[in-house]
């Protein structure tokens, strides 16, 4: 048998351990970088609120997190707070604007809303008729108007298509909403709020949706 007693070459020679650690800690980084970013862009995303449109329960500068993925298994349920793409156009020939804005659901697809006399009602198949929505989350007493001078203290209506959603602030008097820009499409939802990270005094979880009437 024969032995070979060539002597082996070292490319670092007397960096050697170093190059290992960096080496090492190449693969820990690419690990992690496999691991987060499809979290970071698939499951869950960063968010912080911006302006007073949805206080009293979140408040401006607030941290979020929010869940992307379950809007892939279920549909967005009435009361459920949401992160949306609003679109806009940018000028007469462009309309790839767009902003992120934090609201509620308030209306679901195939639905009627109507807004008078400071109180939303829904017409849906289960009520035909018409309910009035039960906003406990609400503060000014639940008084919503619609945001155009003609009608102010008014009716106004909204049909919704089978894709469309109504969303609103909870600071009505302080939200641009579905109100101003009509309503929004299924795909322009990146997901519902998760938890409230920060300020630490204000952490919260929200893990079941909402239920209110109707």
């Amino acid at each position: 048998m024969e032995i070979n007693n060539e002597p082996k070459v070292n490319i670092f020679g007397k960096f050697a351990p170093t190059a290992i650690l960096v080496w090492e800690f190449l693969k820990i980084v690419l690990i992690a970088l496999i691991i987060i970013i499809p979290i970071r862009y698939f499951i869950f995303q960063p968010f912080i609120v911006s302006g007073a449109s949805m206080e009293p329960n979140f408040y401006n500068a607030q941290y979020l997190i929010i869940d992307e993925l379950t809007y892939h298994f279920k549909e967005p349920q009435r009361g459920e707070v949401v992160v949306l793409i609003h679109h806009f156009q940018t000028n007469e020939r462009r309309s790839d604007g767009k902003e992120f804005y934090i609201k509620r659901v308030i209306g679901l697809p195939g639905e009627k809303i109507q807004i008078d006399n400071g109180r939303v009602t829904i017409i849906n198949d289960q009520h035909p008729e018409g309910i009035t929505l039960d906003e406990p989350y609400l503060p000014n007493q639940g008084i919503t108007y619609p945001h155009d001078p003609k009608i102010v203290g008014g009716k106004k209506t909204i049909t919704l298509s089978s894709d469309e959603y109504f969303m609103m602030g909870d600071n009505r008097l302080a939200s641009s909403d579905s109100r101003d820009w009509g309503p929004l499409k299924r795909a322009d939802m990146v997901g519902r709020v998760l938890l409230r990270a920060l300020p630490i005094t204000s952490f919260q979880l929200y893990t079941k949706s909402p239920v209110y009437s109707p």
